[in-house]
């Protein structure tokens, strides 16, 4: 019978599972990629890592995220991660929006969503004994810096993809990188500089904890940005997965097994890569991951053949009750992901694991 999971691991992760298979003290950094309804995929098996798996070795671990991702991570960080990631699935498969929403109304929606999972819990993203949250979003900079209307920010982000379309450096004169941070962990390893893109680092608190969360989420022209987050670079911030849509970081610098549940079996740098397959992720920075995605089988056994995306709100136009039943399934079916996990890492079979490279 064909599996739901997809496994792959770079280089030295297949040769740490060779030889002692996975165990979660291994496991230093778990990533959350941008994606939006994808994310959803994710949730059972994200309530069984996070609220068993780890729980049985508790160390300093780093939580990265963007976008939904960010929103995942600041769940599982919470002290009953099942129970705040449970809440992110039914929030976020909640919206219901008029025929044309305006970026204020989709904005407000999405403050909900994350009130609603974050549950006046604020302060336990900010305090777990072992896990520390970072949030990755997106500054402005030249016409980005501070668009003061929505045509120009329109043309700033088309100057900004076609610049990417020539090349992804390029992209670096529209847009900072910004590390929201736990302040009891500096990430040493997302500091020295390792792509073309500047990164700044901000510490979370009371204060900025739910802004960096909208932020890292906030969709150019969809969303409105964020301006001025409190603790962080003046500046407008919008989606870090515009940068980092999949996470591509220098993970082998933090050391130990880089754990990365994910909804696709590839990792693609930046969300104006996705139409290039000859952008997607390779070499060594992928060298400690362990990817695990559904399976081909699984997705197409899913409502629509397909994981849950944007386009659904086009799909079902006004019917939200059908998308609503739609999304809460894939979420049911999430939990087999979980189940298979499960079992892999009490048997860790190398021969069930691709190349990441």
């Amino acid at each position: 019978m064909d599996s739901p999971l997809t496994i792959r691991a770079g280089k030295a992760a297949l040769a740490r599972i060779a030889a002692a298979g996975l165990c979660p003290a291994d496991v230093s950094v778990v990533p959350g990629a941008a994606g939006g309804p994808k994310g959803l995929v994710l949730n059972g098996l994200d309530r069984w890592i996070f609220g068993e798996w780890l729980a049985r070795a508790p160390r300093g671990r780093v939580l990265v995220g963007a976008s939904i991702g960010a929103w995942r991570m600041a769940a599982a960080v919470q002290a009953d991660p099942a129970a705040a990631l449970a809440r992110l699935a039914r929030a976020y498969a909640g919206q219901r929006y008029p025929k044309k929403p305006s970026a204020e109304y989709v904005t407000r929606v999405c403050r909900e969503i994350v009130a609603a999972f974050l549950d006046g819990r604020d302060e336990e993203v900010l305090s777990h004994p072992h896990h520390r949250v970072a949030v990755l979003a997106v500054r402005g900079r030249g016409p980005l810096a501070r668009p003061g209307t929505r045509r120009a920010e329109m043309l700033g982000f088309a100057l900004a993809s076609a610049a990417n379309a020539a090349a992804r450096a390029r992209l670096a004169g529209y847009l900072d990188r910004v590390v929201f941070h736990d302040p009891r962990e500096g990430i040493a390893w997302l500091r020295g500089g390792f792509d073309a893109f500047h990164t700044a680092f901000a510490p979370l608190s009371a204060l900025n904890l739910r802004e960096a969360l909208l932020a890292s989420g906030s969709i150019p022209l969809l969303l409105e940005g964020v301006a001025d987050i409190a603790g962080a670079p003046q500046g407008v911030y919008w989606d870090g997965g515009i940068i980092d849509y999949h996470l591509h970081l220098p993970y082998p610098r933090a050391g130990g097994i880089v754990l990365y549940p994910h909804f696709a079996d590839h990792v693609v740098p930046g969300w104006l890569d996705k139409a290039w397959r000859w952008r997607r992720a390779r070499g060594e920075w992928l060298e400690n991951v362990v990817l695990v995605a559904p399976s081909r089988s699984f997705t197409a056994r899913l409502p629509n053949r397909k994981l849950p995306d944007r386009k659904d709100f086009a799909r079902y136009g006004l019917d939200h009750d059908a998308r609503i039943r739609d999304w809460l399934a894939v979420v049911a079916e999430s939990e087999r992901l979980a189940e298979a996990f499960a079992r892999w890492v009490e048997k860790p079979d190398p021969a069930a694991v691709g190349v990441l490279d």
